[in-house]
């Protein structure tokens, strides 16, 4: 264990830089937080100490800050202040291209608990950079993550950023590059390894990416088209990132058959690269699964122990959400959602789908023609996939209920429900899978992943504004310090550190994260003993409760425990000032 945490301080690293000193004499701060218990991000103790903010960055602290003059002062006694939480796996890219009161609507619970900075272009997915003709197959691979009225278009990674910048954004946002756009840009929604123009293409993109500011690469190997990806591919951008010093981030080769190949392809690609690579969501879908984590975190602690750089996060949930075109198998997508669907008009086509979905099995090598790495319904059974949304005018009362069940009340097979719906719907459905590293009742494999010392904390959710979203959004990181309350997961200041500093390294947010002199004032007020996750499944837009003051940037954007929201984020840019 010594030898692993040794591995990560040398992973993540000290936040770099000092700012400014305490402000001048009798010139008054913008906002004074005072009388608070302050956990900085570290992993120090608390220590009681006031907060001084001017021009959006603190700049003083305890003694240097205490009776400070201030156009604004909050009590904050009997209180914690710590950094704003940094949500290093957030699937908001589209929901960020929506208008403001739709993007307040739906990220507003997110910022309520306490997040202040999300990163995007998650499990390969995300709506650039993409050329026109992979924006139109895009539209259907994102439709499950797309609000209503939402059309991103083709754009490169430094359009969509400038994009945002030039509306303003509610939350810090950072980006990686989404391995889905490039390949399709390159080679369309089709199986099999790239060709040399292509691999380069793809090459050639990335470093415009990367130098436009996104912070790494993330691949998603169960959706399409990671799932086609050799390690060849991935091995190559990989090497890419590891120049720019970014990170390669990945959704596994699948989580249940194939858990302990998928993971060890992950460290082989730190090995051959030199890149600094990140585990997604580490977890074990199904029950029969479940005892094979403690090997996987074995196999990525002997990989740090050999001087790779390797992390990992989880959500603190035992179901997970993404778009029910996850559940086909990848020769039923060749050629991305409109071809999927045609396969399921076809009698004979749709025959063979639901047969593979039934009898096949993830074996190694998925990638290869015939192979699979990820067979949901197979992992967890038709009772364990939920219908999370579907599309406008589609059967809203369906919403919530499982596969199993629809197909019981309706006296058919569960696979023509949903075949029939995904035509319905255009392919616009999203599902719930449950059986991630426990269930209800049996959390005790979930929070150890949680409890290793590589772990960070991710919600992996948005609300979408339809359907059932998943609780993540609203409470994650208020459920983890419930939970930590709970059951003594570890100290609270490094349960903090797990949600602020250490994800923010990990991506390379240098200036995120912690409370110092100088650093933007990203700042989540809680109250340890009462702070609480309120959604769940039959109420998942439930705010959390006793987070009263969040500010981003200096700037309070809950107040009292009411969401205000506002325009206060930063885009931010690997390699550019951070400031506003």
């Amino acid at each position: 264990m010594a030898a692993t945490l040794a591995a990560l301080l040398v992973y993540c690293g000290c936040l770099p830089g000092n700012g400014p000193g305490a402000p001048s004499e009798g010139a008054p701060v913008d906002l004074l937080l005072r009388g608070g218990s302050l956990i900085d991000g570290s992993g120090s103790p608390a220590r009681m100490a006031d907060v001084a903010i001017r021009d959006g960055r603190i700049v003083a602290l305890g003694d240097d800050a205490r009776g400070l003059p201030a156009e604004r002062e909050i009590d904050i006694g009997g209180l914690t202040v710590a950094p704003g939480f940094v949500d290093i796996h957030s699937h908001a890219d589209l929901i960020l291209l929506a208008d403001d009161e739709t993007r307040e609507r739906l990220l507003g619970a997110k910022i309520a608990q306490g997040v202040t900075t999300v990163v995007i272009g998650n499990c390969g997915l995300g709506p650039a950079p993409a050329n026109d003709e992979a924006a139109a197959i895009l539209s259907g691979v994102n439709a499950w993550m797309t609000p209503d009225g939402v059309d991103a278009g083709a754009l490169t990674t430094g359009e969509y950023l400038d994009r945002l910048d030039a509306r303003g954004v509610p939350l810090n946002v950072a980006t990686l590059v989404p391995h889905g756009p490039l390949r399709i840009s390159a080679t369309g929604l089709t199986p099999g390894a790239p060709d040399d123009a292509a691999l380069h293409s793809m090459g050639r993109e990335l470093d415009q990416a990367l130098q436009d500011g996104a912070f790494g690469l993330s691949t998603g190997l169960i959706y399409p088209p990671g799932m086609y990806s050799p390690p060849e591919e991935l091995t190559y951008l990989a090497l890419r990132v590891a120049a720019r010093s970014g990170l390669y981030t990945s959704h596994i080769r699948g989580s249940s058959e194939t858990l302990l190949q998928a993971t060890a392809e992950l460290i082989d690609i730190a090995e051959q690269s030199g890149a600094r690579v990140h585990h997604s969501h580490l977890e074990a879908v199904g029950r029969d699964h479940w005892g094979e984590i403690a090997e996987v975190l074995a196999l990525e602690d002997a990989a740090r122990e050999r001087g790779l750089r390797v992390s990992h996060d989880m959500f603190p949930y035992t179901r997970a959400a993404t778009m029910m075109v996850a559940i086909f198998p990848p020769w039923a997508l060749d050629g991305g959602v409109p071809a999927l669907l045609e396969r399921l008009r076809d009698p004979i086509e749709r025959r063979r789908i639901k047969e593979s979905i039934e009898n096949d099995r993830p074996q190694w090598p998925p990638w290869q023609p015939g192979g699979w790495p990820h067979n949901l319904v197979g992992a967890v059974g038709w009772d364990g996939i939920l219908i999370a949304s579907v599309g406008p005018g589609g059967p809203a009362r369906w919403v919530g209920r499982s596969l199993a069940d629809l197909g019981a009340e309706l006296g058919r097979e569960p696979f023509d429900v949903v075949a029939d719906l995904m035509l319905e719907q255009e392919g616009r459905v999203g599902q719930l899978v449950a059986e991630i590293s426990g269930a209800p009742g049996e959390l005790d494999v979930l929070l150890s992943i949680l409890q290793h010392p590589a772990a960070a904390l991710i919600s992996d959710a948005e609300d979408y504004g339809r359907g059932v979203p998943h609780p993540a959004h609203a409470g994650a990181f208020a459920r983890a310090l419930r939970l930590n309350r709970e059951r003594g997961l570890m100290p609270l200041p490094e349960l903090v550190r797990r949600m602020s500093e250490y994800p923010a390294g990990i991506i390379g947010l240098e200036d995120r994260g912690r409370v110092r002199i100088g650093a933007p004032a990203d700042l989540v007020v809680f109250d340890p003993a009462k702070v609480v996750d309120r959604a769940d499944w039959t109420d998942p837009r439930a705010r959390a409760a006793g987070i009263p003051w969040v500010t981003i940037n200096g700037e309070p954007v809950v107040e009292n425990g009411r969401y205000v929201g506002g325009s206060a984020g930063t885009v931010l840019r690997k390699g550019r000032s951070a400031s506003r």
